[in-house]
């Protein structure tokens, strides 16, 4: 999916962490169904791994793929065993089977050796066994699922770098339908010399109105944006130091402004 994941670890993502649509902890639990509405500060109120972003990027999930290129135009196809959603518990085979299995693809297309394209699609059931007990009476784990939809694309040339993403998603939730969500980032790099580079990366995320129990309609999430900047300096190629500040603001969260200050050192070998 996109074009993030291949550059995702250290040495080749500009950042220490991932872009917001990979790691924003949405107000939707995988191993519970709601009874009648979602309330605002769930996913702040307890703890956030119970909870599951839009994408739990990168996925390690157990299935196969196929990727290849024809021409200007290269395409992946993927089937796993848990959704893009997944938490890391649910990804091993032994644990979670291929009972409802998660079909994801993508198709690129490259028109010249500066630019990049492409579309990505994912389709699978994202509750876990857990959720079981609340699910409506006549329903199983394959009634409810993720259906994600994605755009990237890259450029790059002399000093600069530029990629960007858009994912629209939408989760069956049982006894409240669809919540859907839409969030993007953009992001450059710009290298100053061979050895230091700085990158900025502007995110959000917005989210739909569902059914509130009281016969109105409330957003199932906060709308979020945050911005991202970080410099790197390679001392050699095989070490670097990596710093970053991002400066986050969640509508009608209970902490509306939030700070991060991080550093990474990176050894490869």
């Amino acid at each position: 999916m996109g074009n993030y994941v291949e550059r995702h670890q250290s040495w080749e993502n500009p950042f220490i962490d991932a872009p917001l649509i990979y790691e924003h902890m949405t107000e939707l639990r995988d191993a519970g169904a709601p009874r009648y509405r979602y309330g605002y500060g769930a996913a702040a109120a307890e703890s956030k791994y119970e909870y599951i972003p839009v994408i739990w990027g990168p996925s390690y999930a157990t299935g196969l793929s196929v990727s290849g290129r024809l021409g200007k135009f290269d395409y992946a196809a993927e089937l796993k065993n848990a959704a893009l959603s997944s938490r890391p518990e649910t990804w091993d085979a032994s644990d979670h089977g291929f009972a409802y299995p998660t079909l994801s693809g993508r198709l690129g297309y490259r028109p010249d050796m500066a630019w990049a394209l492409g579309v990505s699609a994912s389709e699978g059931a994202y509750l876990t066994d857990q959720a079981l007990a609340g699910l409506p009476r006549g329903t199983g784990l394959g009634d409810f699922k993720q259906y994600v939809l994605g755009q990237d694309i890259s450029y790059a040339r002399d000093h600069w770098q530029v990629w960007a993403e858009v994912y629209e998603a939408r989760f069956d939730v049982p006894n409240v339908g669809n919540a859907d969500t839409l969030g993007y980032y953009l992001e450059t790099k710009y290298k100053f010399t061979p050895n230091l580079f700085g990158a900025l990366r502007w995110n959000q995320q917005f989210f739909d109105d569902v059914p509130n129990g009281y016969g109105g309609t409330q957003p199932w999430g906060h709308d979020i944006w945050r911005i991202d900047t970080a410099m790197t300096y390679r001392f050699t190629p095989r070490s670097q130091l990596k710093l970053q500040y991002s400066l986050q603001h969640e509508d009608r969260a209970e902490v509306a402004v939030s700070h991060l200050v991080a550093a990474q050192f990176t050894l490869r070998f």
